[in-house]
């Protein structure tokens, strides 16, 4: 008997020397990302190690067989417990998780993300019954940023969490869409705050009934240095003039400029935000043609109130548009545009597509080309 002791003591002693590259490696992992599996069985072996580390004074045979029943219940412990993290050190690898602890999103990373917006989205209690419009604004303005000169702002860095850029006025009000976002970022930490706007701003336009965008991650978070000055996005009360200045540094072009105009078929302005009240459209949750059709067919007056100057639909009275909107069919070569996509919502897709893509990726240096088109839940 205790010849057999002896041997299963020498097995333990190999078996728990074989089993510490095992448990350092799964802890590393677990501390990159924890599953249940994987505490567990980390549970486990602190149990195994209690249970066979000590043992009893004396030399009688009447301990030494409890002590051989302990040895054979350890070996075969930890057979099981190897066997377990065995098979839970492949799940954590084959979900993602790299050796080392180094953690590389995949395409169905990002499409969870996407999901989680799209299902904190609508929500009655908010302006017309969606975040959508807030949120696209978010990865606008985050984005509108850039100068192509200076190579300075642009979607990178999501400085917009930080004083001053936060207060600018153009940025007014979308403290809601980041604070709506910011439940998702504590569940998906992986992901940078400058690839969750972007990524949000996509699945808004997607589930409002947009086009597909293609979108890629890459984007690094910055610090307060990193902020812009203020005046770089759109002043509504400007005309053709302002518009092509602030589109031609971010580097669009006309036809670019109209394309992505369109996005303000989306949402309404707000009193206490931009000083201006009303929606665009008759369906301020879904992106259609419908802002350059009400340009150009409907009757367009001065609304009289004590707000900025901002026009009214004659008919109803219920809609607005921005100087800046109405300048778009006062210049020529923006109307011939406007008049294009008022006429085909296919062709408006298209480019409007094309265009916030580019605009999401303004100042980013990506290491990797391949982009990513997710899945609209109505899909």
């Amino acid at each position: 008997m205790a010849s057999v002791a002896r041997t299963l003591t020498r097995a333990s002693k190999q078996a728990s020397f074989s089993f510490t590259p095992l448990r350092r490696n799964i802890t590393t992992a677990t501390r990159a990302r924890p599953t249940t599996s994987i505490t567990a069985s980390t549970k486990q072996t602190g149990r195994r190690s209690y249970a066979s580390g000590g043992s009893p004074s004396g030399g009688s045979s009447k301990i030494v067989i409890p002590l051989s029943l302990g040895l054979i219940g350890a070996a075969g412990y930890y057979a099981y417990s190897n066997n377990l993290l065995a098979s839970a050190f492949a799940s954590a690898q084959a979900s993602g998780l790299k050796t080392g602890g180094v953690f590389t999103p995949t395409k169905d990373d990002f499409q969870k993300v996407y999901n989680d917006v799209a299902e904190l989205l609508e929500n009655n209690e908010y302006d017309d019954g969606s975040y959508g419009p807030v949120v696209v604004r978010l990865g606008w303005h985050a984005s509108g940023t850039y100068d192509k000169d200076t190579k300075t702002g642009g979607s990178n860095g999501a400085t917009m969490r930080f004083a001053p850029e936060s207060d600018h006025g153009a940025n007014a009000g979308l403290k809601t869409a980041r604070d709506l976002l910011e439940g998702i970022k504590q569940k998906h930490h992986w992901i940078t705050y400058s690839d969750l706007w972007t990524l949000a701003a996509v699945a808004a336009i997607q589930e409002m009934g947009g086009p597909k965008i293609p979108w890629r991650p890459g984007r690094k978070d910055g610090d307060v240095s990193a902020c812009t000055p203020d005046g770089r996005l759109p002043d509504a009360s400007k005309d053709q003039k302002h518009i092509r200045a602030i589109f031609y540094r971010m580097g669009f072009n006309d036809q670019e400029i109209v394309a992505l105009s369109g996005a303000h078929a989306l949402g309404r302005c707000h009193t206490d935000r931009s000083g201006f009240d009303g929606p665009w459209t008759f369906s301020p949750t879904m992106l259609t043609n419908d802002y350059y059709k009400l340009l150009l067919e409907e009757k367009w007056s001065w609304k009289k109130w004590n707000g900025p100057k901002q026009f009214e639909d004659v008919s109803t009275k219920s809609l607005m548009m921005l100087p800046t909107d109405m300048a778009l069919i006062k210049d020529k070569e923006f109307r011939k545009h406007v008049e294009r996509y008022a006429k085909d919502n296919d062709l408006f897709f298209k480019d409007f597509a094309d265009a916030f893509g580019r605009l999401l990726e303004l100042g980013v240096p990506f290491e990797k080309e391949e982009k990513f088109i997710f899945k609209s839940t109505s899909d």
